[in-house]
């Protein structure tokens, strides 16, 4: 059982709010009577700051909505909601009784911004949007939003495919999930096509096939592309995966241990072989999945941490009586806020565009909890119960999480201080005034030329930051093959181009210390002297002047641990083989080549399984698929006479005309 809740607070991110807003709120008679005079021995900031809330105050909604607070340079300072805006608002004209936090906002604050909205609801919807969006700094943020992986199953063929999604769920089908991890995702995929046998192929792929292809050979595949399982049979397996994983796991293992045995009885010995495969992959699949509850079919665990002021968030998910994973997050949030005002904030955008399991555990209870279960009610259109367990397994489900949570919150800190360390190091062995903050490391990847791109990671204090990683596919028509020089300046323009743009259009960091900025403090580039004076001609044609550069040839042999390095101002040199600044540095160059030689595979592997009639508008799936059949590759459709293509099943005229264009010169590229 829950322990009574505390009244409601109709703000998710304010320290200062109380629920009882109606009992310490100005009038608005004593609104009007309030002058600069009451803020005699203030800070002139702050009074400014007060005058500017008590001026739009007047205007405040009196219902349910949300407010913006913004700067002088109209950066959104802080979103909020409430039940009353206009008595939210006032409770900032109090002289007294503000955190520090909050002191800061007002005094910051020359404008505000209301909108109505018909609930509380609403509002609180409304207000995790604008934090999302806009990232005010006085806000909780949840900062790492990248999407959880499902598994997917279509809808809309009538040989559905299995596969992994992530992002908008758009296309018609079912959605299991959400998985903590791809890896998750891959090691369950693995399992279900071995004990399910349904297909991972694409829709045009599947069209295509003249004949099984190596899944069906090991037994992943029922390979219903060619016909060697009937619809009716192929649906079943469909129906069989689907019950799965939406919880009937036991079910459908009882089942097919039932048609084993009478298999074996009926002297079917190969049937019952591979009855006995695609239980042993179910087994897999439940065996692997750690701690698996008994009680608790569906639910979303979460516990939070705080240590040296900062906040870990660690979030489990459940399904199906199954441990789906665990990820951590790490909020930006002032350290005056207590725990159950963080997790508060971060829930509500969490929850922004993220199915909620039916039942949500917290580690410590919040005050908007009300407000969200009716906000994700509405939203699931089933009833969603966000509870704080005090006992049984549940309990003990949080209790795992929160112990998870501190030992990850420590982990970091710990990384974090060698991270430091290092950052120092490298800048005293490249002559940097400071550590960096942000490092950016470039690399290139093609084969003689082709499917040439470039690649930029990012490390920072807290390791690499993924999120921020890019790519670039190589545009230049004019380069000549192989050119790594015309590449890299090719690559470091359009990167610092861009870059210079956002900064004068006020889109890069305000001042805030715990961001990453958006300009590096170094520049790290895979190659030697040319590469170097490459990257050093684009900075300085583009005026900038403030951004260290350092090149990383390779030694001898390509021996690591003998780079030589090239920086402005110096001439070449190694740095001691054992010294931890060089090791940085290899890590650093390996993780940008990795990143580039992935990105470069995964671009010549679509060009490889790329076909010509792909290309053809107007030919589709099936009709591509009967071309196939008749002259079994894309090169004999090539050299096809027109005649030969008009006699094709299924393939028309104007279409037998459109293809042999294409080939010929006549209307392709």
């Amino acid at each position: 059982m829950s322990p009574p809740r505390p009244p409601i607070c109709t703000n998710q991110n304010d320290a200062a709010d109380t629920a009882n807003d109606d009992a310490r709120t100005p009038n608005d008679a004593t609104i009007e009577a309030m002058s600069l005079d009451d803020l005699e021995g203030a800070p002139a900031s702050l009074a400014r700051g007060v005058a500017a809330i008590k001026a739009y105050c007047q205007h405040a909604p009196i219902g349910p909505g949300v407010y913006r607070m913004i700067g002088a340079d109209g950066e959104v300072l802080y979103v909020g909601k409430a039940k009353s805006v206009k008595k939210r608002v006032a409770s900032y004209l109090r002289t007294a009784g503000h955190t520090n936090r909050i002191v800061r906002m007002i005094a910051l604050t020359a404008s505000m911004v209301f909108v109505s909205t018909a609930t509380e609801t609403e509002a609180l919807l409304l207000e995790t949007n604008y934090i999302k969006q806009m990232k005010p700094r006085f806000n909780v943020l949840m900062r790492d939003d990248k999407s959880f992986p499902f598994i997917f199953i279509t809808g809309d063929h009538w040989a559905p495919q299995i596969s992994k999604h992530r992002g908008a769920r758009t296309r018609k089908g079912d959605y299991f999930g959400p998985f903590a991890s791809v890896w998750a995702v891959n090691r369950t995929l693995n399992a279900l096509e071995r004990a399910f046998l349904l297909r991972s192929c694409s829709d045009s792929y599947f069209e295509n096939r003249t004949r099984p292809c190596l899944l069906y050979q090991i037994k992943r595949c029922s390979a219903p592309c060619t016909g060697e399982i009937s619809a009716k049979d192929y649906a079943e397996l469909v129906q069989e995966g689907r019950d799965f994983l939406s919880g009937k796991s036991h079910a459908v293992r009882d089942l097919l241990a039932k048609e084993m045995t009478e298999a074996s009885e009926a002297l079917e010995f190969e049937r019952a072989a591979r009855l006995r495969d695609r239980i042993s992959a179910l087994s897999t699949i439940q065996s692997t999945q750690g701690i698996n509850p008994k009680t608790v079919e569906e639910a979303d665990v979460f516990a939070i941490a705080e240590e040296a002021g900062q906040f870990c968030v660690e979030v489990f998910f459940f399904r199906t009586y199954q441990n789906w994973g665990n990820r951590a997050y790490f909020p930006r949030a002032d350290k005056s806020l207590s725990q159950s005002e963080v997790l508060d904030a971060f829930l509500a955008q969490f929850y922004a565009d993220m199915p909620s399991a039916r039942l949500i555990l917290l580690s410590h209870d919040i005050e908007d909890r009300e407000i969200l279960e009716r906000a994700l009610c509405e939203r699931m259109g089933h009833r969603v119960e966000i509870a704080v367990p005090q006992r049984g397994e549940k309990k003990d489900l949080v209790d795992h999480a929160a112990q998870n949570a501190r030992e990850t919150i420590a982990r970091k800190l710990s990384e974090g201080a060698t991270q430091e360390r290092l950052l120092g190091a490298l800048a005293a062995a490249f002559g940097i005034e400071k550590p960096p903050r942000r490092i950016e490391v470039y690399d290139n990847s093609h084969i003689m030329g082709t499917n040439a791109v470039g690649a930029m990671i990012v490390a920072g204090p807290a390791g690499f930051m993924k999120l921020h990683y890019r790519t670039f596919n190589i545009k230049s028509e004019d380069l000549s093959p192989g050119d790594d020089f015309g590449m890299m300046r090719e690559v470091l323009r359009r990167r610092f181009s861009r870059l210079l743009k956002e900064e004068r259009q006020g889109e890069s960091d305000k001042a805030d210390e715990t961001a990453s900025p958006q300009r590096p403090d170094l520049i790290l580039i895979d190659g030697g002297a040319g590469q170097f004076e490459a990257a050093k001609a684009v900075l300085d044609e583009l005026g900038v002047t403030d951004v260290a550069i350092a090149a990383i040839a390779k030694g001898p042999d390509r021996n690591a641990g003998r780079e030589t390095f090239h920086v402005v101002g110096r001439e070449p040199f190694t740095l001691p083989p054992r010294d931890p600044a060089l090791y940085f540095v290899e890590r650093l160059r390996d993780e940008a080549h990795r990143f580039a030689i992935g990105t470069h595979r995964a671009r010549r592997k679509r060009e490889f399984t790329k076909s010509p009639l792909d290309e053809i508008n107007g030919v589709g799936p099936a009709r591509k698929r009967a071309l196939l059949h008749a002259f079994g590759s894309a090169k004999a459709i090539s050299r096809a006479a027109l005649g030969d293509l008009e006699k094709v099943p299924g393939i028309n005229a104007a279409t037998a005309k459109l293809v042999y264009d294409f080939f010929h010169g006549q209307g392709g590229s």
